[in-house]
């Protein structure tokens, strides 16, 4: 299945109406406009099966044609374009988690909370969520005009709205404000309305519990399922207040729990790093950690986001790339801040840095060896050996949801949000697994630094420390925190920094958009 679900969609059809947008100028175009079209296509279930392949394989590619192909969106670089990668950028790069070295465009302002409204790398990011969206919308809107109630027809299409519920939940919280569109929105119709916050997470809130209802509690690896879409209802309440500006811990608590009651475990102390080495799905699905995870494959996605950016941009300097099961050179990119080492206690396993040659401190930004590296994420199978054929494109899935990060909710959601559960509990079973000393009583300072700890480099840190009210604080710093040259000191920044703006080009075509403040 692995593969099947993803081969299929890199190879298919043109999707015909794909050339609507959730926004006025994304310019997206067909994967392959002389292919057959979708009315002459979509003859069985299993076409549409590979219709919604191409929305799961949308999160792991940026054409359809693999790392050398026109890539899904014109006028976007397709390695700064693809999802996870820009994901990454703007979720780790302006944290005390993550440092870049490279001078492309405006890639360091990202770190040094700096960026505008015209920004390239928020625009890719802005661009890949809702062409997203829009494929799902469409894989949607066929299935409807299908007129099947089969009951596989209609999984797919639960699928395809889980999926759409995934980018819309990185929309609400990178970008607050945004267009809408849904299944029932007219093909090249008017620009869409603009939908606030508020009324986003409602829409959100109902269209995910409907979801979760269509879909299995222990579906086939890499499909949506309940757990999947209880998490993403746990990481909306979580965020409630930053949001809606409503404590919405209590309903966050009920969904974690809800995941654990589905029978997800957490891995053992031994098992912890299988989750982020090239044969990981081994742990995903019911009895094990990971809940959902993006697929990479080193021939059948090959593109230069995901684990293929991860891990190669952290490998440079005097580390060997085979050492981490690469086919070929490391990037030498991404590395972390001092601030971010310092917070492991001595015997915790997942203090995984390589130092030989590197230097803590980070005076020069653009040099690769200063900063740690951190060495997290690994080509090689669990049992050390390397992938058959290994390249420069990982097998690595990346691990979008797991029952780790659900346990530190809870422990947020007992600790702060004064929920009667048992979160102190579980915050100590990952310590203990850690290899460190349980904490009685955790403090909120301890909750965040936890979450920092246990995953780094996971796509959480941002709305992290926003929600924790210290990404743009200038009482929480770290190295090269609103700069981006070697000169000056670490500060606080403009509180704006705290959401991304719609990309400048959109907020100009669609005259329904208004800019988030400040931009």
């Amino acid at each position: 299945m692995k593969r099947n679900i993803i081969k299929t969609g890199l190879f298919m059809f043109a999707l015909g109406a794909m050339t609507v947008s959730c926004t006025g100028d994304l310019d997206v175009t067909p994967i392959d406009p002389n292919l057959d079209t979708p009315e002459n296509v979509l003859t069985s279930t299993e076409a549409y099966n590979q219709l919604l392949a191409k929305c799961y394989s949308a999160l792991s590619v940026s054409s359809p044609d693999g790392d050398s192909g026109d890539p899904d969106i014109e006028g976007i670089d397709g390695g700064f374009g693809q999802y996870l990668r820009a994901l990454f950028n703007l979720q780790e790069l302006p944290t005390d988690e993550c440092v870049i070295g490279w001078n492309d465009q405006t890639l360091k302002d990202l770190h040094g909370l700096q960026w505008t409204s015209s920004d390239v790398f928020v625009s890719a990011c802005y661009s890949r969520v809702f062409y997203q969206i829009s494929i799902c919308n469409e894989t949607m809107r066929r299935i409807d005009q299908s007129g099947s109630n089969d009951a596989t027809m209609q999984q797919y299409r639960a699928e395809a709205r889980a999926l759409r519920a995934l980018s819309y939940l990185h929309a609400i919280d990178l970008f607050g404000n945004v267009p809408f569109t849904d299944e029932t929105s007219e093909v090249a119709g008017p620009n869409p309305q603009q939908m606030s916050r508020a009324d986003l997470f409602a829409w959100l809130e109902k269209d995910l519990k409907e979801c979760a209802e269509q879909l299995p509690a222990n579906p086939e690896k890499y499909r949506c399922g309940k757990g999947m879409v209880y998490m993403m209802l746990a990481k909306l309440y979580l965020n409630a207040q930053v949001y809606i500006g409503q404590n919405k811990y209590q309903e966050c608590a009920e969904y974690c729990q809800k995941i654990i009651g589905l029978g997800y475990k957490l891995e053992s102390a031994a098992d912890y790093y299988k989750m982020f080495c090239a044969d990981n799905d081994q742990l995903l699905g019911i009895g094990h950690e990971l809940i959902f995870s993006v697929y990479q494959d080193h021939t059948n996605t090959q593109a230069y986001g995901g684990t293929t950016y991860i891990i190669n941009a952290m490998v440079g300097g005097k580390m060997s790339y085979a050492d981490y099961g690469l086919g070929g050179n490391g990037w030498g990119g991404i590395r972390v801040t001092p601030q971010f080492v310092d917070k492991f206690e001595s015997g915790d396993q997942r203090a995984k840095f390589f130092t030989t040659g590197q230097q803590k401190e980070i005076k020069d930004l653009s040099d690769f060896t200063n900063g740690y590296a951190f060495t997290k994420y690994t080509n090689l199978k669990a049992n050390g050996a390397m992938i058959d054929g290994a390249n420069s494109f990982p097998d690595t899935d990346f691990p979008m949801f797991r029952l780790g990060d659900v346990y530190l909710m809870l422990a947020e959601c007992q600790v702060i949000g004064g929920v009667q559960c048992d979160g102190i509990a579980r915050f100590n079973d990952i310590r203990t697994r850690a290899g460190v000393g349980e904490i009685a009583a955790p403090t909120k300072a301890n909750i965040l630094d936890e979450r920092a700890r246990e995953l780094a480099w996971e796509c959480h840190r941002r709305s992290d420390l926003v929600r924790f009210g210290l990404l743009t604080s200038g009482d929480y710093l770290w190295s090269h925190k609103g700069m981006n040259s070697n000169v000056g000191t670490p500060h606080g920044v403009d509180s704006k920094y705290n959401l991304f703006p719609l990309a400048s080009s959109d907020v100009i075509s669609n005259p329904n958009l208004t800019q988030n403040a400040g931009y």
